[in-house]
């Protein structure tokens, strides 16, 4: 009978989840999808029409890029503890509808310091959203899950760049002069603006804050899940949020992190212009819109490997090896586009690369809720996330200038391989560490406060 029993559980519990995955995992990624393209459609715009008219070089065009990320890191901390007090539904609402409409009031800038100022406030509009999702995420999932759940919601960044490329090149090679007399670069940013305040009204009405909540859920379903989290709840140790703050291995993910988003968006922001500059390299010539496509293929391959990675980190329920076979993965594909002789052998590096990063950031984030949760959950995502997002502003301003200075890519390129070696070491270390026991068998462990 027991045997009985337990099989019904197993059951019900698949059952719960594909229910779960189903009703939260999509609308999520359709919303990380347009958070990725708004903060990276001047990848497009900069090579097609928005530097010439601006007046951009390739270091200040790195700097509006990642200026973005002083925003953003701001307020990361702050933003992921107001929607653990004010719930998912409101919070998440509340960042897409302003980031929304300030990414729409960016086709408007007219010189260098307007785009500055609106890439900056668009990072705080945009704060806390990621590690807010990846928060919310565990409120659902059972640790796991978490890796396999948090890709599925990251593949937005591959994805952003499959369908996104073509999207947004498309808006601008055919967007010209279409609306206000608007250039096509221009078009194409108050395009992909508005989508996210139409998300941001749709969130108010279908995010559900918590399982108890879940209407969606049968009275079996909702109890196991809820029974399944508080069980697991139990073998944590709260930490106070001081020293969550304080934590050495929270940080140490975040400088792990870092390598990782130093490397992608330094790709993704002058991948277009790296594929422009094949013209001069290698005599090849392409329309705006094939330049977009170009730019969707090596995230195609990175959408399809972090579904099939996450798979198998999930089946073998380990996280940190992963993690590191995904940034050494990384190095080795940007050392292959260096090395590359021809436009084809740069993309097959450039594909590498973005399988090991797409497929290392999901991962990353499945590490620090092995021992963390709650408020020390928010803040310690919050905190990995502002880390790591630091590559994000001084990986585009840095590559830049090194593009200016030595009038080539390479340099920018080994510097990125270094930082995605420096991720991989980090996420080994992190074998060493071992899930916290019971905080009631922890004499001095402290809730949180």
């Amino acid at each position: 009978m027991a045997t009985q029993h337990l099989s019904d559980q197993g059951v019900l519990r698949a059952r719960t989840r594909r229910k779960v995955l189903w009703r939260v995992l999509p609308f999520l990624m359709v919303c990380y999808f347009i958070s990725y393209v708004d903060r990276s459609n001047i990848s497009f715009a900069g090579p097609n029409g928005m530097n010439q008219s601006l007046g951009l070089t390739a270091t200040t065009f790195g700097l509006a890029s990642g200026i973005f990320f002083i925003g953003y890191i701001l307020l990361e901390i702050p933003s992921n503890l107001a929607l653990h007090r004010f719930g998912a539904r409101k919070w998440i609402a509340r960042i897409l509808i302003s980031w929304g409409l300030i990414a729409s009031l960016t086709a408007f800038v007219q010189d260098p310091t307007q785009l500055y100022v609106l890439r900056f406030l668009l990072g705080v509009a945009e704060a806390g959203f990621t590690p807010g999702i990846l928060l919310y995420l565990t409120y659902w999932f059972v640790q796991k899950d978490r890796a396999q759940a948090f890709a599925l919601f990251l593949i937005g960044i591959p994805l952003s760049s499959v369908i996104g490329a073509p999207l947004a090149t498309a808006l601008i090679q055919w967007g010209h002069n279409v609306f206000f007399d608007l250039e096509g670069w221009r078009f194409m940013i108050l395009m992909t603006g508005l989508p996210a305040v139409v998300l941001g009204i749709m969130c108010f009405f279908y995010l559900t804050d918590r399982p108890s909540q879940a209407k969606w859920l049968t009275d079996e379903e909702r109890n196991l899940l809820i029974h399944d989290l508080a069980a697991e709840e139990g073998t944590y140790v709260h930490h106070k949020l001081r020293a969550v703050l304080l934590n050495r291995k929270v940080w140490l993910l975040g400088l792990g992190y870092l390598g990782l988003l130093f490397g992608m968006y330094s790709i993704s922001f002058f991948l277009p212009t790296i594929i422009k500059g094949f013209e001069q390299t290698f005599g090849t010539t392409y329309s705006v819109f094939e330049i977009g496509m170009l730019t969707a293929i090596p995230y195609g391959f990175g959408a399809v490997f972090t579904i099939l990675w996450s798979m198998h980190s999930r089946r073998t329920n380990e996280i940190a090896g992963h993690a590191a076979i995904s940034a050494m993965l990384g190095a080795t594909g940007v050392l292959v586009a260096v090395w590359a002789s021809s436009p084809l052998v740069t993309l097959i590096g450039i594909s590498i690369a973005a399988m090991g990063l797409c497929s290392g950031i999901p991962l990353y984030f499945g590490l620090p809720t092995k021992f963390l949760s709650g408020v020390g959950a928010a803040a310690g995502l919050a905190l990995i996330n502002m880390i790591g997002n630091a590559g994000g502003f001084g990986g585009p301003f840095i590559f830049g200038w090194l593009r200016d200075l030595t009038g080539t890519t390479s340099a920018g390129m080994y510097v990125i391989a270094g930082f995605f070696v420096l991720a991989a070491v980090v996420a080994l270390r992190t074998k060493r560490w071992t899930t916290p026991v019971k905080a009631a068998e922890q004499p001095h462990s402290h809730t949180v406060g």
